[in-house]
């Protein structure tokens, strides 16, 4: 151990997405290769001396407690537990975390000393795994509101990826199977009885995880939801939700020095009629099993809708993934166009 293949894997996949910014510590990990890598975490992030580093990947990361704080984090995976190496700035980000991270080493002042600080979700801890609509994010649910991470991959592939890898991990832990069902067939394995709804779909793995897949009825529930956003101007049997995206909305910041722009996540859904920006909640949903109440937000919330009839030209950057897009509308917000005139423009 490692194989040279697992070597160059990991090597490849320790690169930081180009358009997310983060600390020098963060940049540092991602300047390791090969056996510097596997000697870091070795000598910095395992827990146990036999534990085997099995996967690395980038990504964004929301946690159940802090559900507004998107940070970037190193998502390391081993035979024995998750690590998320998080940018130090994530502890300062949010002043009701106190009780969530502990923040004894947080106050050094020597710049030369960069501190991330990593988040352990151990495998025997493990309950669920919710994958999101159209693989673009998961969520991986622990026993308690600390132990409910979601990875915000925005990319299919990285997200079956991980996947994969970590059921083949999971396979390797010793537990006690759960007792068989009495009768196992479809409506009992996948449907509730009591009310005629399928349930989402379930996959129990021989480690008593959970994977949780969205059915249909996620998409028809998103398709009644964008309907009802569109004040009722088309009918809910020709709307199809063609593409469904997680993505950032570009915000130029005026007056610095440099042309800077923030990034605001947002989920995009183009419909054959309309284009339409949410604000979802990744974390929330489903509920988890302890919740005592519902979110204080609902899981979608609309930010802007435009038709696409009004659409006047679509721009798109050179640069290489991921690829930015520019939509133009025409500002006219109303198809009669005389009914402006009423108003006195040519007075002082």
């Amino acid at each position: 151990y490692p194989s040279e293949f697992l070597m160059q894997k990991i090597t490849e996949d320790n690169q930081i997405p180009v358009h997310l910014h983060v600390s020098v510590s963060l940049q540092y990990v991602a300047g390791l290769k090969g056996n510097a890598l596997v000697e870091f975490f070795h000598g910095n992030i395992a827990e146990v001396e036999n534990e085997e580093l099995r996967h690395l990947m980038w990504s964004s990361v929301l946690f159940y407690k802090t559900p507004n704080v998107e940070v970037m984090a190193c998502v390391l995976l081993s035979t024995k537990a998750i690590y998320f190496l998080l940018d130090d700035s994530f502890i300062h980000a949010d002043e009701h975390q106190s009780d969530f991270w502990n923040k004894e080493n947080s106050d050094c002042d020597n710049s030369s000393f960069h501190l991330s600080c990593c988040f352990v979700l151990k495998l025997n801890d493990l309950q669920s795994v919710n994958v999101g609509l159209f693989d673009q994010y998961f969520r991986i649910t622990g026993h308690s509101a600390d132990h409910i991470v979601t990875c915000l991959t925005r990319d299919s592939y990285n997200t079956h990826t991980f996947i994969q890898q970590l059921m083949a991990v999971l396979s390797l832990l010793a537990r006690t199977p759960s007792p068989e069902p009495v009768d196992k067939d479809f409506y009992s394995e996948f449907g509730s009885k009591n009310t005629g709804k399928m349930e989402n779909y379930e996959l129990i793995h021989s480690s008593r995880v959970k994977f949780i897949y969205p059915n249909e009825e996620e998409i028809g529930d998103l398709a009644f939801l964008v309907a009802e956003k569109m004040d009722g101007l088309t009918n809910l049997q020709s709307l199809n939700i063609l593409l469904y995206v997680l993505a950032f909305q570009v915000n130029h910041v005026e007056g610095s020095a440099q042309n800077t722009s923030s990034l605001q996540p947002k989920t995009l859904i183009l419909t054959s009629s309309d284009l339409f920006l949410f604000d979802e909640d990744y974390i929330s949903y489903p509920l988890p099993e302890f919740a005592k109440e519902p979110p204080k937000r609902d899981k979608y919330q609309l930010v802007d809708g435009r038709r696409i009839r009004d659409l006047d030209r679509v721009l798109m950057g050179y640069q290489t993934y991921p690829q930015a897009l520019t939509f133009v509308f025409d500002d006219v917000q109303n198809q009669d166009l005389m009914q402006n005139l009423t108003l006195d423009h040519f007075g002082e």
